[in-house]
């Protein structure tokens, strides 16, 4: 594993921490803004009738968020902290445990967004409503792009004029939209389903790269391979940050932009430790 120790460069290394830590610090900012984020669309999804697992998919993002910053803490140790020795079978084995955990979490969204677009790929119009005001004494919210407002006869005509409307989020549909918000709302569960399936395989990438490193070997077809497709998943997630600044989520793109920073960060530690696996075979 990676030999942590004292660097011939201290100042570019300080410098590289002070930028990781400023990445993690934005991180937490963030974690912070999506749990309140999840709170606030709670409250008006959630009703009387939802089951613990509509509960936990409510959350998905803040349980998500939970989830990667551990993997994130636990791949700095593994790739920058810790040396050989402090890799006792004891800690190891928590470690595994920690990500194993993690590992449902991450699945648990996975889940979670696919029983979404499911829900939405079965929704259909309200029959013999045609008026959003006809359901302004229904304690119900209008969703269009992610925002909620809460239904009532002194805004109702101002929100929508289609004809068409939906109920969505079972199993108390509690949130009610028009057909223009409806094709939003398939665009975002889709796109969440794609942004959690690239991580997921960019986890995957990163740990086969720890597993190969940790046998020593620093260079060849596999290494290339694992660098050449990280690129490219990175880059969908690039276009996926595009996505949620052109519909005007600008915190979600953010986001985007900081947890591909933190992975960076990895990528960073990974190529110091490829550097020393080769210079520890050249002394040899």
């Amino acid at each position: 594993m990676n030999q942590a120790g004292p660097s011939n460069e201290p100042a570019k290394l300080n410098t590289l921490q002070l930028i990781k830590l400023l990445v993690y610090g934005l991180l937490l900012i963030n974690f912070v803004l999506y749990i309140y984020d999840d709170w606030s669309i709670a409250q008006h999804t959630l009703g009387p009738g939802s089951s613990f697992f509509d509960w936990t998919s409510a959350y998905a993002v803040s349980i998500d968020e939970s989830a990667w910053f551990i993997l994130l803490f636990l791949f700095e140790l593994e790739t920058y902290v810790m040396s050989d020795a402090a890799f006792t079978r004891g800690r190891v084995l928590l470690m595994h445990g920690v990500r194993f955990i993690c590992y449902g979490f991450l699945m648990h969204t996975l889940w979670a967004y696919g029983n979404s677009a499911l829900d939405l790929q079965q929704v259909e119009a309200i029959p013999a409503v045609t008026d959003l005001c006809e359901l302004s004494d229904r304690e119900l919210s209008f969703a269009y792009n992610l925002e909620y407002t809460e239904l009532d006869a002194s805004n109702c005509a101002s929100l929508s004029n289609g004809s068409a409307l939906f109920l969505i989020e079972p199993p108390d549909f509690l949130v009610v939209t028009n057909s223009a918000g409806l094709v939003i709302e398939k665009q975002l569960i889709w796109i969440d389903l794609f942004e959690a399936m690239t991580w997921l395989l960019i986890l995957f990438t990163i740990e086969l790269n720890v597993r190969i490193q940790d046998k020593g070997i620093a260079s060849g077809r596999w290494i290339s391979s694992l660098a050449y497709s990280k690129m490219l998943l990175y880059g969908l997630l690039w276009g996926a940050a595009g996505y949620w600044i052109y519909r005007g989520h600008y915190m979600y793109a953010w986001d985007e932009f900081v947890w591909i920073a933190g992975f960076s960060a990895i990528e960073v530690n990974m190529a110091k430790w490829r550097k020393e696996i080769k210079e520890a075979g050249a002394a040899t």
